[in-house]
């Protein structure tokens, strides 16, 4: 049974992340504008139902299981991250790419973490 919830989740959740690029295509070389925001996006959402799940009690493996690992694992890309800064290089573009990703990944968990706390509190 766990498979199907993240079978499903990681469908919708690629769904979503490939009609966010379809809506907001990166020009080739360019900065790659939807994988930065889907990967911001999947950090804070997981820190935010991080926080809910854990204060759900009961049984959270389920629900874990559909949003965090299948729904945001599918619409979170860390490969086509790799790719891009790969592609953009040591250039100041891929230098900045990275970092900003990097760092703004980790507030936005932390953020979601904290807002979740609020909202559960």
């Amino acid at each position: 049974m766990n498979w199907i919830l993240v079978a499903i989740g990681g469908a919708a959740g690629s769904l979503a992340r490939y009609g966010v690029a379809r809506l907001w295509p990166a020009a080739p070389g360019g900065w790659p504008v939807p994988t930065l925001t889907v990967n911001l996006l999947g950090s804070f959402a997981i820190g935010l139902l991080y926080i809910y799940i854990a204060a759900r009690g009961g049984s959270p493996d389920n629900a874990r299981l559909f949003w965090m690992t299948g729904v945001l694992g599918g619409f979170t890309t860390y490969s086509a991250f790799a790719l891009e800064s790969a592609l953009l290089g040591f250039s100041a573009t891929g230098i900045a790419y990275v970092a900003i990703t990097l760092a703004g990944c980790l507030v936005a968990a932390i953020l979601g973490m904290k807002i979740g706390a609020v909202l559960v509190a």
